[in-house]
């Protein structure tokens, strides 16, 4: 496994600029996989909104606004596929030893819901993040603004798969906030699409389905429009995967609709996005340090700024990328494509 290195990206913010928040990636050396954790010690008031088809969760009903549960204490995200899962099993041992978590009398229960990506073309597919991968990325948490690029569950993410893995890119995570009216919004988005990856200000795929050749971007909107033909998929083995998290005072039925209007970001960014082969899911967490009122900016402002920074942290996910090389396989980057 052989990564090129990366060129640094200009700072467009980070999901650790909203107060409350910290982020840990663990990424496995033995092949590219591994989980990111994002941690709220004091809890924080939690959505989530599922669009892909083909998703895998874990305690994401919890959420629901109708159900009891008011509070979260973490979210994990992880390669893996469901095997990754189990990643959340280390976040909640970590936090009920330092005692974070939801009294419940007979000991303090942490709420940490999960989501999976499907990484398991990356290498030797019997290595996935389990109990102890989670545990090490809340040991790596911090409020610093976390490394992107092929890190935590962003390490075996692939982008633009349509039309075959060889033909695929490298994604990556990426993370990116905004501050409007005293108020924050940040998001970090471990992309591993089907589609490709788009700048939404150019409307240019970054990265994406390849040629036959490997040489030139594909443009999988375009080639489908035109009636090329992609190859058989198996459910499931994409998925990009999101937190986005503000220090507004929002409610859980505020938070659900915070990570629906999140995934307009996925869709300014991802072409095609949501389908049958995709487990796409956006958490929402606020942390509610700064109360909706006066000049604060209401939900229609939040949901406006929750799908800007998804759309942005998407597409530095596959900027900040890094080539790989697995064997005979090469995997590129869009910073090789862009010749730097």
């Amino acid at each position: 496994m052989r990564p090129t290195p990366s060129i640094p990206l200009p700072y467009a913010g980070s999901l650790t600029d909203v107060a409350g928040i910290e982020v840990g990636h663990f990424s496995d050396t033995r092949r590219p996989t591994g989980c990111t954790v994002i941690l709220a010690r004091e809890g924080a008031v939690g959505g989530v909104d599922v669009r892909g088809a083909a998703p895998g969760t874990r305690e994401t009903d919890l959420l629901s606004p109708g159900n009891l549960v008011q509070q979260v204490h973490g979210v994990m995200l992880a390669g893996g596929s469901a095997w990754g899962l189990a990643a959340a099993e280390g976040a909640m041992r970590w936090l009920e030893e330092r005692g974070v978590g939801m009294d419940v009398r007979f000991g303090t229960l942490p709420i940490v819901p999960a989501a999976v990506l499907f990484d398991l073309p990356m290498g030797d597919a019997r290595i996935r993040p389990d109990a102890e991968a989670g545990y090490a990325a809340c040991e790596a948490a911090s409020k610093q603004a976390p490394a992107e690029g092929n890190v935590g569950a962003g390490s075996g993410a692939l982008v633009g798969k349509l039309f075959g893995v060889d033909r695929a890119m490298k994604g990556g995570i990426g993370c990116a906030s905004v501050t409007v009216g005293g108020v924050t919004v940040g998001a970090l988005i471990a992309c591993n699409a089907l589609g490709d990856v788009i700048d939404p200000d150019t409307a240019q795929v970054v990265a994406g389905a390849r040629t036959a050749d490997g040489r030139s971007l594909l443009d999988t909107r375009r080639a489908l429009m035109r009636g090329d033909v992609p190859k058989p998929l198996l459910a499931g083995t994409n998925t990009t995967l999101g937190v986005v998290a503000t220090d507004a005072v929002l409610t859980k039925v505020q938070a659900n609709r915070l990570a629906m209007a999140a995934h307009d970001g996925l869709a300014r960014s991802i072409n095609p996005v949501h389908t049958m082969s995709d487990g796409d899911t956006l958490f929402a967490l606020a942390t509610c340090r700064v109360p909706l009122e006066g000049n604060a900016p209401g939900m229609t402002v939040l949901s406006a700024m929750a799908a800007e920074v998804v759309a942005i942290a998407t597409v530095r996910a596959v900027r900040a990328a890094r080539s790989v090389t697995l064997g005979d396989w090469h995997i590129p980057s869009a910073v090789e494509f862009a010749g730097a």
